[in-house]
């Protein structure tokens, strides 16, 4: 009787174990799929502002803060739409702009630069009226764009054509494509290196460009990043920041040094990034809703806060005077679309 109570209350015991490893793999599966909670996002609502059209997707905006004048690319309507956010309210939508994916206000000319996707073209139109003053044809599917103010010149990031398409800034002309060897991210301008630098995600490097004579000088390798799309830079610190959207990380890219120094985990799908000069803020916006907010401290960033914003919140611009920060997402409170913005906690 002793050895087979014994034994039933062995088996008893192995099977809660097997049960208890069960429940505890399913867990630990499911908290890896999950964002970090909203509350440890360290931003706090400042407004919202309805945005007309359909709940379609939203791509880039630009800001042009001394007007406090946001261009925002609503993809799936195919046009722009241009919001005062001083005074929450939306001034104008720019259509015809097929699949517009990649926008850019250059205050200095009042032009704002978008992306038709659908047509592969660049459009400029007039900052203060929304009229169409240029276009020119790109690549195959253009996305982001950047300013060379030194030689009045938009870069247009091919992304399947694997190039840069460069573009006379007054004119409209093509002046020449640097071809790159596979898929392109974005493309910035570092002012202070008078380079451009594009990542370039089909290689898994960042492209450092001559953009006088359109020379590819140098290749910095991105180890253990899968797929390099987002881009941005402290020019001032030498420092590049690279979103890795297919491992969900944030690399540190010393530009004096040519290598990677730091990477931080961010929310899953890093697409678009934003950069507070003044503030040394990096925020980055998911696809997964996420929004991470990083802090440059010394030469390194470091995490102050992640979690879930909104469904769709994969694109964020930033006021560097104010310094808050502006996500478009098809659906605000009320269901429609909606321009949020958000103030440091």
């Amino acid at each position: 009787m002793r050895l087979a109570a014994r034994t039933r209350w062995l088996l008893l015991g192995a099977v809660v174990l097997v049960a208890v490893l069960v429940v505890a793999v399913v867990l630990i599966a499911r908290g890896g799929d999950q964002q970090p909670s909203s509350s440890a996002l360290p931003l706090r609502p400042a407004g919202e502002v309805a945005l007309p059209g359909d709940n379609s997707r939203f791509d880039y905006a630009s800001l042009d803060a001394e007007r406090g004048l946001l261009f925002v690319a609503h993809l799936g309507a195919s046009e722009v739409i241009e919001v005062d956010v001083r005074a929450h309210r939306v001034v104008r939508t720019i259509g015809d702009l097929s699949q517009v994916h990649g926008v850019l206000v250059v205050p200095a000319l009042h032009r704002v630069f978008a992306t038709a996707t659908g047509a592969n073209r660049m459009v400029a139109f007039d900052e203060d009226t929304g009229a169409v003053v240029a276009q020119a044809s790109t690549g195959d599917y253009p996305d982001g764009l950047a300013f060379d103010p030194r030689r009045s010149a938009i870069w247009t990031t091919n992304e399947t054509g694997g190039s840069e398409t460069v573009i006379d800034a007054a004119t409209g002309a093509v002046r020449g494509t640097v071809a790159l060897g596979g898929d392109v991210g974005n493309v910035v301008f570092d002012a202070t290196g008078d380079r451009m630098l594009v990542a370039v995600q089909g290689k898994g490097d960042l492209a450092v460009i001559d953009p006088s004579t359109f020379a590819v000088v140098r290749r910095i390798v991105l180890p253990d990043c899968d797929h390099d799309h987002g881009l941005t830079l402290d020019a001032a610190a030498r420092l590049a920041f690279v979103a890795c959207d297919g491992n969900a990380a944030l690399l540190t890219v010393d530009l004096n040094a040519g290598q990677v120094t730091g990477t931080a985990a961010v929310g899953k799908d890093p697409d678009v990034l934003a950069y507070d000069q003044g503030a040394h803020r990096l925020y980055v916006a998911a696809e997964s809703g996420t929004v991470t907010v990083l802090a440059l401290r010394g030469r390194a960033m470091t995490v102050t806060g992640s979690g879930q914003l909104a469904d769709g919140a994969h694109v964020v611009a930033v006021d560097p005077v104010s310094h808050h920060s502006f996500y478009p997402v098809p659906a605000g409170a009320d269901g429609r679309p909606a321009l949020l913005e958000e103030q440091p906690a």
